[in-house]
């Protein structure tokens, strides 16, 4: 029985995070490994999500709808809970996204180097990918003047902005996307805004509310609440609704549910893991630089390390129970993305980095 054509030259998109048959074969545990090749919160999550786990009935089947997850991230972003709908991750709802909204043929564009599941999920779906892609040379900054360029000559079904833009950190101008949002109100904006909060001071798309944007919100980062899979869109009523029907039935389990509700309770945890994590940032790139590295500046906790060899890199590091994120996947097979985590673990990063490098 043969699946439909698309899925014959479909690859897997290869993430951060372990890989558990690899450390097997390594003789390792994940308990063994620290992680920098995943952005999330280091510090994790606030101790009133695991009390409000502790307390979860799980014979019974959960709410679809997310109802109070949804009020109470109405209530975190002063918006209707109409607005708002609770994925499984991220993940599933720019797949949702693609579901929903894509014919084969349709024109998708991406702004690379970034996330590989927007040009998986839109290729699934038949459509065209065309990839803007920053420059090395030039930071990896955006060249927003070149992109309106590319609007203007194709029409596009639908656009994916990762902003901050993972793996480089970088972050667009809200001015220039708010004029593409308003220059092109027949394609569909989708800003994946999954670091935002580790930023400092950068406006989200939340506040644009244009009826031809999606904004995309990951709680597994910020939140670390990644072994659950929770993240959640905001958008006009008339998309969410969209969405709500591609989306399977129980998506979000009762225990992530329950974890989101605990963690926004929480907001003090959360900043201040979060100022823990910018504070420990400069240092380490300090350190790197010291032993003759060039990281490219980011404006989040995490940043692209360039190397020889980031798969050769990563390898040698896993070894002595070390993890990066070996960006080959993004087009950068000479670059490595490392997030940066707690001064003691950063430094066995240095310890380990030094090892190999001798």
């Amino acid at each position: 029985m043969k699946p439909r054509p698309e899925i014959q030259h479909l690859s897997s998109v290869p993430h951060g995070a372990p890989n558990y048959a690899e450390l097997e074969d390594l003789g390792l545990s994940a308990d063994q490994v620290i992680d920098f090749s995943t952005n999330s919160n280091p510090y994790g999550p606030s101790p009133k999500v695991q009390t409000a786990i502790n307390e979860v009935v799980i014979d019974r089947y959960p709410d679809r709808d997310c109802l109070s997850l949804r009020r109470a991230l109405s209530a975190h972003h002063n918006l209707s809970p109409g607005k708002i709908l609770g994925g499984n991750g991220t993940a599933e709802l720019i797949w949702l996204v693609a579901l929903t909204y894509l014919q084969p043929g349709d024109r998708v564009l991406t702004l690379g180097p970034t996330f590989g599941e927007y040009a998986n999920a839109s290729a699934l779906m038949g459509a065209e990918i065309h990839n803007y892609r920053a420059l090395a040379e030039e930071g990896f900054a955006f060249d927003t003047s070149r992109i309106e360029q590319i609007l203007e000559r194709d029409q596009f079904r639908l656009v994916f902005l990762c902003n901050p833009n993972n793996p480089t950190g970088q972050v667009l101008s809200l001015d220039a996307v708010n004029q593409w949002v308003q220059d092109h109100p027949q394609t569909l904006f989708v800003v994946d805004e999954a670091y935002i909060n580790f930023t400092q001071d950068i406006p989200s798309a939340v506040g644009l509310q244009s009826p031809n944007i999606l904004v995309l919100r990951s709680m597994t980062k910020d939140y670390a609440l990644a072994g659950l899979r929770l993240g959640y869109a905001i958008g006009n009523q008339e998309i969410i609704q969209a969405l709500k029907k591609s989306q399977p039935p129980w998506s979000v389990n009762v225990l992530a549910q329950v974890a989101g509700l605990a963690a926004l309770e929480d907001q003090a945890h959360l900043q201040l893991c979060l100022k823990q994590v910018r504070k420990a940032k400069d240092p380490l790139i300090e350190d790197l630089i010291e032993l003759g590295f060039s990281p490219v500046p980011s404006q989040v906790h995490f940043f692209l390390l360039p190397v020889e060899d980031g798969a050769a890199f990563r390898s040698r590091l896993l070894e002595k129970g070390i993890q990066v994120r070996d960006c080959a996947s993004f087009g950068l097979p000479d670059y490595v993305r490392i997030a940066t985590r707690r001064p003691d673990e950063n430094q066995q990063l240095l310890k380990a980095i030094q090892k190999i490098e001798t």
